[in-house]
């Protein structure tokens, strides 16, 4: 029976051993796409093309949507951000989806917003619209109030409000560096059309000194678990999606911050409402659509950093943010399973799809896997056969610590967003120790993910949002 139980675990080693490797090794093929484009960027001046495109005569307007549920906290800070961008023509329009708290009466106080009236499209069938808002102050600025639907449908109603031919997705947690949507729209104007959506990158604001709705210093937050948000975000942003996004097999665009041509959104059929990884799910059916249609335009992914959102600051509200991200990955694998290996999809059926099936879906199950064979390892084989809980104990590191590691150099290279040394010491030992604490943690959360999805449970739980600007309050969602 010994034996019979030795011959598994060192099976199962070298079958976690291989994933992991073969995982780094993929991370390190997609850096090695994105560094030409990196290396191009950093000899580029962004600022003297940013401020040309301020007056270019060809710049697209558009339309600014802010889908919002119980965020009175931090409302009013992320629409002054909108505010004061720097965008040749646009509308901010805030989607009040039948908030329980003051969210709708701080925007109008705030704002000084008076009750008008307009012909609302139905491009997508949404809950009711029951009011619309003008500000007096700012033109530009509305607020629709409806019915409760979801982050979805909330999206849909404002794009059936919308005016204009692109609409910019925010979150109502966000903050916008004040030359993001010039940045984000840049490939779309150059590439006359060609270019059909725009992801840019997103950072975390926990931590930063935020003077009215602008980052006027950029430091690290208190809280480790805050500060490992940050790695993650690197190694998932500057890695992932700049590699995927030179070879047009961007699958994800955050729901933070992403550009959209709206007549392909509409002509998909919007944001679907009935999966809570509405994002990703578009992206997916745009590019199925672009693939049918054998279509030149792209999907492309900005790297410089534009747009700053709260993360979470407690292992509850992470846990429910991981659970959500998990299930809403699995219902858009499974809803779009017939591209996967598909040649008739290129390389977004036979590399893209696969890959986030077996690397950002299946990856926690591996993993776990792994963590089970150390704890095996050190109650039954730790003297017959030590080399067993080495082996898989460095490929673990090597697969989370140094990848994590590298991404924050990596980030130090081309950005330079944290001046002082200490903030980078403070990363890059914290990226070393993810390993050891961090990603068994996020393993845990996202086993509970699919978990919920094959229950078919809800993936939404109790937020806390202390806001950008603001004091922590709880939001149900």
């Amino acid at each position: 029976m010994e034996n019979w139980l030795m011959y598994a675990a060192e099976a199962a080693v070298w079958f976690v051993v291989a994933y992991m490797i073969a995982v780094s090794l993929l991370y390190v093929g997609l850096f090695l796409t994105a560094v030409p484009k990196i290396r191009r960027e950093r000899k580029l001046n962004r600022k003297e093309q940013i401020e040309e495109l301020s007056f270019h005569k060809d710049t697209y307007p558009l339309s600014i949507l802010v889908p919002a549920y119980n965020e009175e906290v931090g409302i009013t800070t992320s629409i002054r951000s909108l505010l004061s961008v720097h965008y040749p023509e646009y509308e901010v329009i805030v989607i009040n989806d039948g908030s329980k708290d003051a969210t709708a009466e701080k925007v109008i106080h705030e704002f000084a917003m008076t009750k008008v009236t307009y012909s609302v499209r139905k491009h997508m069938t949404t809950e009711a619209v029951t009011a619309v808002y003008q500000s007096e102050l700012f033109p530009q600025l509305f607020l629709l109030e409806k019915e409760n639907g979801g982050k979805a449908d909330a999206l849909n109603a404002g794009i059936n409000f919308s005016r204009y031919p692109y609409f910019a997705a925010i979150d109502a947690d966000s903050v916008l560096e004040e030359d993001a949507l010039l940045k984000t729209m840049k490939p779309i104007i150059d590439s006359n059309g060609k270019v059909t959506v725009t992801g840019g990158t997103v950072r975390i604001a926990n931590g930063c000194e935020i003077d009215g709705s602008v980052i006027k210093r950029i430091s690290l937050p208190k809280k480790p678990l805050e500060i490992m948000q940050i790695i993650e975000y690197f190694r998932g942003f500057l890695i992932g999606r700049l590699g995927f996004s030179r070879a047009n097999m961007l699958l994800i665009v955050s729901g933070a911050f992403g550009v959209f041509e709206k007549s392909r959104v509409i002509q998909v059929g919007g944001y679907d409402t009935g999966t809570v990884g509405e994002d990703m799910e578009l992206i997916v059916r745009i590019h199925r659509s672009l693939r049918d249609e054998q279509s030149s335009q792209r999907i492309e992914y900005i790297q410089d950093p534009v747009c700053w959102t709260e993360a979470p600051s407690s292992a509850k509200v992470l846990r429910a943010q991981r659970v959500r991200w998990q299930r809403g990955l699995a219902e858009t694998l499974f809803k779009h399973k017939k591209m996967i290996f598909n040649p008739a999809y290129g390389r977004l059926g036979m590399i893209s799809m696969p890959y986030y099936l077996f690397v950002e879906l299946l990856s926690a199950v591996f993993e776990l896997l792994g963590y089970v064979i150390i704890l095996f390892g050190i109650f039954y084989f730790a003297e017959t056969n030590t080399e067993l809980i080495v082996m898989i104990f460095f490929a673990t590191v090597l697969y989370g610590s140094l990848l994590s590691s590298f991404a924050v150099l990596l980030e130090e290279w081309t950005y330079h967003k944290y001046e002082d040394i200490k903030s980078l010491y403070v990363l890059y030992l914290c990226a070393l120790t993810e390993s050891f604490w961090y990603r068994p943690l996020t393993v845990f959360y996202r086993i509970n993910g699919l978990i919920a999805f094959f229950k078919k449970s809800p993936a939404w739980g109790d937020m806390q949002r202390r806001g950008l600007a603001g004091k922590e309050l709880k939001r149900e969602e």
